[in-house]
């Protein structure tokens, strides 16, 4: 598949723009300094004038980490997520909500995919953590309870992670392209928890309901470094098994 660019309207555009803009402002003090600065290293082909051609966007993100888009049609399966990810690839829809739809949909579209997800793709050791996630998702594709782990992993960090950065920020992409979500994820109205992995792969998440735990990082660092200690003790449990 690829991105037929002259197939958006006019609507699509303005969809785009009033997304962008409005949510640049939102993330203002909120976001974490990382996907603030990758946002304007991405600039030249991912901003509020139009709506990103993926070409230029994989020129940028190769020169910098080695990444891509590669288009999908939707939701793929999860082993096939996990290849391209161990690939340097992210799966990116090329659709976009209607004008009517713009804090609300059931299945993420372009924004979400590109606005949440890739300016982080551009950060060299977060790059790399997510490529090393892909490869430990297809070394075990076939051990139901480390694909339900990392699941809940990525559910709780690069969905919807917090970090703690002179005061509690917001990285994970599915706040990040969220303008409620945004809002609502720095509330007093939600349980916030401090980071620990064990923790996060022991719990269950919803995909269909405004999120009310969150998990806050001390740093990318105590992520990276978990999810490593993580890997390796899967390597030496798979090691030990005739």
């Amino acid at each position: 598949m690829k991105q037929e660019y002259k197939l958006y309207k006019e609507e699509d555009q303005l969809v785009w723009k009033t997304l962008f803009e409005r949510q640049v402002e939102n993330l203002q003090g909120k976001s974490c300094t990382a996907y603030l600065s990758c946002l304007e290293i991405m600039k030249g082909a991912l901003n509020a004038k139009q709506i990103p051609d993926f070409k230029l966007m994989n020129a940028k993100l190769t020169e910098s980490t080695g990444w891509s888009i590669e288009v999908v049609p939707g939701l793929i399966p999860v082993e096939d997520f996990f290849r391209l990810l161990a690939q340097r690839k992210f799966s990116a829809s090329t659709w976009v909500r209607k004008m009517d739809q713009l804090d609300y949909l059931e299945e993420p579209d372009m924004f979400h995919d590109v606005f949440g997800h890739t300016p982080l793709l551009a950060e060299p050791k977060f790059a790399q953590f997510m490529k090393d996630f892909g490869d430990l998702g297809v070394e075990f594709i076939d051990d139901e309870e480390v694909v339900i782990q990392l699941q809940r992993l990525y559910w709780f960090t690069i969905e919807f992670g917090l970090i703690y950065e002179n005061g509690r920020k917001v990285y994970g992409a599915g706040i990040c392209s969220s303008f409620g979500e945004t809002i609502h994820s720095l509330s007093e109205n939600v349980e916030v928890i401090p980071f620990n992995l064990d923790r996060v792969i022991s719990t269950e998440f919803e995909t269909d309901v405004v999120q009310t735990l969150y998990f806050e990082l001390e740093s990318f660092d105590q992520l990276f470094a978990e999810f490593n200690l993580f890997k390796e003790s899967l390597m030496v449990k798979a090691g030990s098994q005739p």
